[in-house]
């Protein structure tokens, strides 16, 4: 039964609900020929289930590039979103198809989409896709982005181990003591028991001490005698170097895009490679 959504977002199109249209499953299958037949029979692009995912929604998560920019050439809505409010940006980002990202972005999706859940950067890193994190990060994703479940993007890394991803992160000047609930990074890296994450989020600041919402720092979650649990013991009787201690003052001064403005400062050409980890 069709009925307009009215949302007055859709490009004109009447959207409806349903439970699924050739459409959908034609996007979701990767079936071209389909798909372009059904568009010049006049199939409605923008159609959308009762849980508002549309067409651009099940092409974009399972990374089928060509279906993707039929779509979006028929006026597919790119930034639309489903019930959750993901747009067909964060579901390519799920997908870890860098090519389905980039034909989004070049149509105008939204890296930035004013979400309260997961943003398009959360999904790359909870994907562990390194590329589409660095691609999102050089088009302006927001590093700080904050979603109510899972926190930061980096929060999300860390969860998941993807240490490339925290890495591309930090060095883009990710705030590495933000917190969820008081929750920092650090929390997570002792949680999943990560000697190497542990010491990566040390060198770029991370606070030892900070506690979370139950009044616990990131070592009181490590098993005795364990190599995590040896590894902040050291931290806590061995600080960090000055030198180490000035590159983090310098960064958090600069902040997010840190990259970018470290590699413009009138300072000689090693001392930017140690502020920017290389």
């Amino acid at each position: 039964m069709e009925s307009p959504v009215g949302s007055g977002s859709l490009r004109g199109d009447i959207s409806f609900w349903a439970d699924r249209t050739p459409v959908h499953e034609a996007a979701r299958r990767g079936e071209i020929l389909q798909l372009q037949q059904l568009i010049e029979s006049g199939a409605c692009v923008n159609a959308v289930t009762y849980d508002s995912i549309t067409p651009l929604h099940e092409a974009s998560l399972r990374g089928q590039t060509q279906c993707v920019k039929l779509l979006l050439a028929a006026g597919a809505q790119v930034d639309a979103r489903n019930i959750d409010g993901s747009t067909p940006l964060c579901d390519a980002c799920a997908s870890g198809s860098i090519e389905c990202v980039k034909v989004l972005l070049s149509h105008g999706a939204k890296v930035n989409p004013p979400l309260y859940t997961a943003s398009p950067l959360h999904e790359a890193c909870m994907n562990g896709s390194s590329e589409c994190v660095q691609l999102l990060i050089d088009v302006g994703a927001n590093l700080e982005a904050h979603d109510c479940h899972f926190g930061t993007p980096l929060h999300v890394a860390c969860a998941r181990e993807h240490l490339d991803c925290v890495k591309l992160l930090l060095k883009a000047g990710a705030n590495v003591n933000a917190a969820k609930l008081h929750e920092t990074a650090l929390h997570h890296a002792a949680k999943v028991k990560n000697v190497d994450l542990v010491e990566m989020l040390i060198e770029f600041g991370g606070n030892i001490y900070a506690r979370d919402n139950r009044g616990k720092k990131p070592s009181d979650y490590t098993w005795s005698s364990s190599p995590t649990a040896k590894c902040f013991e050291y931290y806590e009787k061995t600080p960090l170097s000055l030198s180490q201690l000035c590159r983090v003052t310098v960064r958090k001064a600069a902040g997010q895009r840190a990259l970018e403005k470290i590699a413009k400062l009138n300072i000689p050409q090693r001392l930017i490679q140690y502020l920017s980890y290389n």
